[in-house]
């Protein structure tokens, strides 16, 4: 990716201990946002919530080698297994249900349309 709007050094950049990232002023009036989970993953893009512009963000990863992962990633994630769990078993549930209901038959069905 190489359409970066700026790369801003994390030392520029604002830590915001209530919503847990790093922030830095975005030309449409909102703010770049990175958390440190991201970071500790060797994500260095800063997107902006409000419009479509994005930073790189110039950082050593080593700082945040021992960072644990996003509490709120690791949750979505695993909503989302669950979800696709029960999205599993009721696609089973349906299909099996299908299938025993199945018939196949020899005589062909006569089948009148009226509009």
């Amino acid at each position: 990716m190489g359409a970066y709007y700026d790369e801003i050094e994390i030392e520029d950049m604002a830590w915001d201990e209530e919503k847990g990232v790093f922030h830095y002023p975005c030309p449409c009036g909102d703010r770049f946002e990175i958390s440190r989970g991201q970071l500790a993953n060797y994500e260095d893009i800063a997107t902006c919530p409000s419009c479509s512009l994005i930073i790189r963000v110039i950082y050593d990863p080593l700082d945040f080698e021992d960072e644990p992962p996003d509490d709120d990633e690791d949750v979505t994630a695993l909503e989302e297994e669950q979800d696709d769990d029960k999205s599993d078993s009721d696609e089973e549930a349906t299909f099996k249900d299908a299938m025993d209901r199945l018939r196949i038959s020899e005589e062909p069905r006569l089948v009148i349309a009226t509009a």
